[in-house]
């Protein structure tokens, strides 16, 4: 297990150095000039050449990255060019409201994927399971914006019974948690069938009903803790997943997280920024499938790892 996390550690850290150089092309051949953003509309051609100096965006190529890869290294992130302030610490003042919108959203659609999973299964091949999972297909298809603004218009607008936007209740939430959870709710239903279907066949559970257990004691005792097994493993996964949906649905509802923070620095060309937000939201990504991958085998032995 050592070597194997010394390995998943190397390629994590070569994954992370590759998306930073990815990143840094696309900002580099961006035709927007940030320069102009921070100088403004009325700015002589000039001044706009002095601000390109100050910030280094007339070096090569590779001085840029160099300079900002060796930065990275030291826990520099540099400064945004247009709030004038570390990009660490804006991103440190909106990670808590991201993590908190992650952790509700996977909490939401593991009660709504799970539960409909554990009901289709039960009532396989049946109107019951064909309409959850005409559900879960539609769940996993939907757009994110689309859901968002429609759970908008229905709940805040209509009826009131949520705020249409901003951050600081559990009523705040709830809606951005519906949202970002209602397409892992569609996979994890799909699995958690998938894997009850699988139990309910084993000789384990053909044993128990042959002594005479209840169905329900069945059920509970027996399949549930052994078809969730594999879904357990994939939680660390959906972190990456949330992570990246994350900027479509903070934008919907105001959130202020680091997607809004991310969206507003792609509207003015702040490249620390966006730099910023890319490798903290890369880095997730890369630490959840890592977490992933070491839960699983601890979870299923028949998961090894190599």
């Amino acid at each position: 297990m050592q070597a194997y996390l010394v390995r998943r550690l190397f390629e994590s850290a070569l994954i992370l150095l590759g998306i930073t150089l990815v990143t840094f092309i696309l900002l580099y051949l961006v035709p927007a000039d940030p320069a102009r953003q921070i100088a403004g509309r009325s700015a002589t051609a000039e001044t706009v050449q002095n601000i390109r100096d100050q910030l280094g965006l007339n070096d090569p190529f590779f001085v840029q990255y160099w300079r900002y890869l060796t930065a990275l290294f030291q826990g520099d992130m540099g400064r945004s060019y247009l709030q004038r302030a570390e990009v660490s610490e804006l991103i440190a003042a909106r990670l808590p409201a991201s993590l908190l919108l992650m952790v509700a959203a996977i909490v939401t659609e593991l009660i709504f994927g799970l539960t409909i999973g554990i009901i289709a299964a039960l009532r396989r091949n049946r109107p019951a399971d064909h309409g959850l999972m005409i559900f879960s297909f539609v769940s996993i298809s939907a757009p994110q914006f689309v859901i968002g603004i429609l759970l908008l218009y229905i709940f805040a607008v209509k009826l009131g019974w949520f705020p249409i936007g901003g951050y600081g209740t559990f009523a705040h939430v709830v809606l951005p948690a519906i949202t970002l959870g209602f397409l892992g709710a569609g996979w994890y239903s799909r699995m958690m069938r998938s894997s009850m279907i699988d139990v309910l066949g084993q000789d384990f559970v053909r044993t128990a009903q042959a002594k005479g257990l209840a169905k329900g004691r069945i059920i509970l005792r027996h399949v549930i803790p052994n078809a969730v097994l594999p879904i357990i493993a994939m939680i660390g996964i959906d972190i990456g997943l949330f992570m990246s949906g994350i900027v479509v649905v903070e934008s919907v509802y105001g959130w202020p997280g680091i997607g809004q923070l991310a969206w507003q620095a792609i509207q003015r060309v702040d490249i620390p920024v966006i730099m910023g937000v890319t490798m903290v939201s890369a880095t997730a990504i890369v630490l959840g499938n890592l977490l992933a991958d070491l839960v699983a085998p601890m979870i299923d032995p028949r998961i090894k790892t190599k």
